[in-house]
């Protein structure tokens, strides 16, 4: 089972230990209507961590993620298992407006917090 989420607004960012890929859904006065957050984090023993974040709803990136696919602007993500939060789909398809700031966001951001999950699709 697939889940889709459109977004107008992609964000990369780093903070000490944090790298954050954020895509938002906004409306015309620029508030905040939908979101995910997909952040990879190192502990002090080098140990890397991805966290998913729907809407407030926190989940183990590291153990649900098991690929990522990006092509243009589309990033799938594939679960291990269903994900109740996006009513038990077991993919996740992104896709966000083709502005030059979104694909700049995406082309650094995917890579660096998805990493190693990233299997297929076209940078």
């Amino acid at each position: 089972m697939s889940a889709s989420y459109h977004y107008d607004t992609v964000a990369f960012d780093v903070r000490e230990n944090t790298t954050m890929l954020f895509f938002a859904r906004t409306n015309i006065r620029g508030d905040i209507e939908d979101y995910l957050l997909l952040m990879r984090t190192a502990e002090e023993t080098r140990e890397e961590f991805i966290f998913l974040e729907v809407n407030e709803e926190q989940l183990d990136g590291s153990r649900l993620i098991r690929a990522a696919e990006m092509s243009g602007n589309i990033l799938s993500l594939f679960f291990l298992e269903p994900i109740k939060v996006l009513d038990g789909a077991t993919r996740l398809v992104l896709t966000f407006e083709n502005s030059e700031e979104n694909r700049k966001a995406m082309e650094v951001g995917a890579f660096r917090v998805l990493g190693d999950k990233l299997t297929g699709g076209h940078a």
